[in-house]
């Protein structure tokens, strides 16, 4: 058995404690966007104990089934609203794949199985190069489960953390396929509607793949939302009818979305925003942004006009098909081959020249430029430097977290795990972390190793946190105007039954007088009448 990690140096266990297989684990960075929301430190590096009772460290229990039918799990990539996501292999097929498996309390529930079969089959539908492809549904040992193309790569939020932003050309063939993909949904009826950046994946090779139909629905199927949100989709990307009524959108809600990912790739920042949940609701009701090309001068203009259309408030104004947007964006030559940022290379900058380079310029018969080769001090410089860099990724580090179970513990983690295990949102944001047990605890943003990465943890934290009000509040203003439309019709139908009323009021009166005159007039002239026509 492992050897817990001691907390701190007062447990009297030595420092030099055994990691177990975690020294050679290392956490492979697999997790599918969308989903890997949460997950527990312990399946991935050195047993943790707990902070509040050391003394409840005990053997581990037996694992779960590592088998669904023909899938063989290998390792738990992630946990989201509905479920767990594992990588699995698919033995009848020798392949990897995702599997997606229905949490037992929801597996429980028929309504949240018909709906995880539903829409399982609803991307099964689509076959199609840049779609996720989905492989098998079925169900084993009370649990159902979806077998998805396992994707080598990640997704373009994940680039975008790691470059700020992408070239022109790469954003423009990123958004044609994801638009290809989308035409081909919307042809078989389908609407993906949470369009974004963590939902485009891009394969090792640069092949993108539109992800998580999960809240696609057939444009004929009745889908209520649900309480947790689910089928809202992302408020920062979704159009604002999408915001009003989920049920009711078209295919022009997803070109919406796809046109705030373009501005967003260009730019590297969002078109609306703002420091609350409801500023951020009336910059898209009004549907005012920074143009793109203010941003960033790269942008032509005409690519800026074609932002502007997709993302248009009105859908009156907005592309009508993926078609029209793929004919436009093709139109503009601007989508580049392949993808420069695929195997790491650097966004092209412009470089200042050397002081001491000469003019670049040709002349007739002048001999092609070539690279001196590097001397054995620089080699020596650079094998030293790589060193430094492995050695640092591989420090092994203290980390104080909470766990799946809301439970305190310590766990044993290299530099290159916590950094994966940041990105991956498997670490808290209170977390700490210490090199040594002589050391105290301190906030993970304070070390430089991990400063980048929590920045951007803690700014998606934020966009996320602001995000999860907007339903709520479209709904306040929602209810807000159906309650004057009703005192307007109150009011309306109010005021034209009391000129009903008034007049029959008036009517009454004249009536009254009447009556009461005919009487005067009858009782006193009668003798008069009388003496008139000869009467007694």
């Amino acid at each position: 058995m492992d050897t817990p990690v001691p907390e701190s140096p007062e447990t009297g266990n030595d420092d030099t404690a055994s990691t177990g297989a975690a020294s050679d684990e290392r956490l492979e960075e697999t997790f599918v966007p969308g989903e890997a929301d949460t997950g527990d430190l312990t399946e991935m590096a050195a047993p943790a104990v707990s902070k509040t009772d050391p003394a409840e460290s005990s053997p581990p229990k037996k694992s779960k089934a590592s088998r669904l039918g023909d899938f063989k799990l290998l390792k738990k990539l992630g946990e989201g609203g509905m479920g767990e996501v594992y990588l699995a292999h698919q033995a009848g097929l020798d392949r990897k794949v995702a599997l997606k498996v229905l949490s037992k309390e929801l597996g429980k529930k028929q309504a949240f199985v018909e709906r995880f079969f539903r829409e399982a089959r609803a991307m099964a539908k689509l076959d199609h190069p840049h779609v996720l492809k989905v492989y098998a549904i079925d169900s084993d040992k009370g649990r159902h489960y979806v077998a998805i193309e396992f994707i080598d790569g990640q997704s373009m939020q994940d680039w975008m953390d790691e470059r700020g932003q992408v070239e022109v050309g790469d954003a423009v063939h990123v958004t044609l396929r994801c638009a290809e993909a989308l035409l081909h949904a919307h042809e078989a009826t389908l609407i993906h509607r949470d369009i974004k950046p963590d939902n485009i994946l891009v394969t090792s090779k640069g092949v993108v793949k539109v992800a998580d139909f999960g809240l696609a629905k057939a444009v004929d199927e009745d889908v209520s939302m649900t309480q947790s949100g689910t089928g809202l989709g992302t408020p920062l990307y979704m159009a604002p009818e999408q915001a009003r009524n989920a049920k009711d959108v078209d295919q022009r809600a997803d070109i919406y979305s796809l046109g705030c990912t373009l501005y967003y790739l260009v730019t590297g920042q969002l078109p609306f925003s703002g420091s609350t949940a409801l500023e951020l609701i009336m910059a898209k009701e009004k549907g005012q942004f920074t143009s793109a090309r203010k941003l960033n001068k790269s942008v032509p203009d005409r690519l800026d006009l074609v932002i502007d259309r997709m993302m248009a408030k009105d859908v009156a104004h907005r592309y009508e098909s993926c078609a029209q947007v793929i004919s436009d964006l093709e139109s503009l030559k601007l989508a580049s081959d392949s993808l420069a940022f695929i195997g790491g290379e650097a966004v092209a900058t412009p470089t200042r020249p050397r002081a001491d380079s000469s003019p670049t310029s040709k002349t007739p018969g002048s001999l092609p430029a070539v690279s001196l080769p590097t001397t054995s001090s620089e080699d020596a410089e650079r094998t030293a430097t790589k060193k430094k860099s492995l050695a640092a990724d591989e420090a092994e580090w203290f980390i104080q977290h909470t766990n799946a179970k809301k439970r305190t513990v310590v766990t044993r983690m290299s530099t290159e795990q916590v950094r994966k295990a940041i990105a991956g949102k498997l670490l808290d944001l209170k977390a700490r972390a210490k090199q040594s047990q002589s050391d105290s605890f301190l906030p993970l943003a304070q070390f430089p190793e991990f400063e980048k990465a929590m920045q951007q943890r803690i700014a998606r934290a934020k966009s996320d946190q602001q995000g999860s009000g907007l339903k709520q509040i479209y709904k306040k203003l929602d209810e807000q105007d159906r309650r004057r439309k009703r005192w307007r019709f109150v009011s309306y139908h109010a005021r034209g039954l009391m000129g009903w009323i008034g007049l029959v009021v008036m009517l009454a009166v004249l009536i009254l007088i009447g009556l009461g005159l005919w009487w005067v007039f009858d009782a006193s002239m009668l003798p008069t009448l009388k003496s008139w026509f000869g009467g007694e």
